[in-house]
């Protein structure tokens, strides 16, 4: 049975029921039911923020497509998703030059209304001044070539998928509002943005009735956890949706490695990704062997117990997974359709919580305290 937050709990933010608030730190506060349940096929589904879009707690990531999965296993993979109840599916119109929507296209074809589409758009799609950015021209470049590589009329959440810095904010906001007018596209969000910078994007949409973000797509899992400090309560202050990328630290936490390993035949880290720098941290050793020991002792697998995790935050929306192949993806589908018993949360929680930083970190101990009515020396 889930645990509620105590009554009037408001953070120190003013937000109630945040991810900040120390009932989410303490472990006294998990996450809400969610509104929607697939019980037919084991799958939540959940709003995407405030807008009324409800997507799969799974959503199927595509960067296989074309690299390490062919056409047919490319759709084997789709119809695994579908079958399972996801109805969310990822890619970038830069994921193998954009073969990557090609091949999503023809493994939905026919089935276009039991999926809901996100892609991406920024990165180089040529070698010209403008194939790259958030500027108007390449936007509008950009959008029909992923609907026709598609093969569809729209598509339902569109990303920037990263910071341009040489393109102002309203350009990029102006041109979105306009395929959305259009129909081109139903929603909006961007990816790997600072929280000042999504706050201002958000402004800008507010102030001058232009369609703002529905979405926030960040790398988030047990070893990543930067988010949490500000954007976190940025996206839930303005009710955007979170939708998680390498939930499973590409396969760190999967299963295959353990502490101490550093490469594993057929992974990204021993085909010289350079992953080792980004997940091989001191401390990761511990949340890594406090992951293989609690999915021994749940009966999950170490990939469905770390994305478990992952889609059992309060502010969690959905998890991209990825797969070479059918079979991988059935195993790691394993993960929808139930809960971390609260132990087993709160465990992973406390072991891959990160220190706060600066500001947070002065104020919090004045904070605390001030509730306990210490008067502070010279106040």
């Amino acid at each position: 049975m889930l645990r509620s937050a105590p009554k009037g709990c408001i953070s120190k933010h003013g937000i109630e029921h945040r991810v900040c608030c120390p009932c989410f730190e303490t472990g006294a506060l998990r996450p809400p039911q969610h509104e929607v349940s697939g019980e037919e096929k084991g799958m939540d589904y959940r709003r995407l923020g405030r807008a009324g879009l409800k997507v799969s707690e799974i959503c199927l990531g595509t960067m296989t497509f074309g690299n390490g999965a062919d056409q047919d296993g490319a759709t084997a993979m789709v119809n695994a998703a579908l079958d399972a109840g996801v109805n969310f599916f990822d890619t970038a119109n830069s994921y193998v030059g954009g073969t990557s929507e090609t091949m999503l296209g023809v493994a939905l074809k026919g089935k276009r209304q039991d999926a809901i589409i996100a892609s991406k758009f920024f990165n180089p799609m040529g070698g010209r001044p403008n194939d790259s950015g958030q500027s108007r021209l390449h936007i509008k470049q950009q959008i029909e070539g992923s609907l026709k590589r598609l093969q569809t009329d729209y598509i339902d959440v569109y990303f920037i998928h990263h910071v341009d810095h040489q393109t102002p904010l309203e350009e990029m906001l102006r041109a979105l509002d306009d395929l959305q007018r259009e129909g081109k596209i139903l929603y909006t969000g961007c990816s790997n943005f600072e929280a000042w910078r999504l706050m201002e994007a958000q402004w800008l949409s507010e102030t001058k009735g232009w369609a703002s973000f529905s979405a926030y797509q960040p790398q988030y899992s047990l070893v990543v956890r930067d988010i949490d400090e500000e954007i976190v309560p940025a996206c839930q202050l303005k009710g955007l949706g979170v939708v998680a990328w390498s939930p499973m630290a590409s396969g760190y936490l999967a299963g295959k490695y353990t502490p101490g390993s550093l490469k594993v035949q057929g992974t990204r880290s021993a085909e010289g990704w350079g992953f080792q720098n980004r997940f091989f941290a001191p401390n990761h050793g511990e949340i890594l062997q406090t992951l293989l020991d609690t999915a021994k002792g749940i009966g999950k697998s170490p990939a469905q117990t770390a994305l478990r995790w992952v889609m059992d935050q309060p502010f969690m929306t959905s998890a991209i997974v990825g797969a070479r192949n059918a079979d991988q993806l059935k195993e790691t589908l394993g993960a929808g359709g139930w809960r971390l018993p609260d132990a087993v949360f709160e465990s992973l929680e406390k072991v891959s919580r990160q220190p706060h930083r600066y500001p947070r970190a002065f104020e919090e101990p004045m904070v605390e305290r001030r509730n306990s009515a210490i008067k502070m020396p010279g106040m």
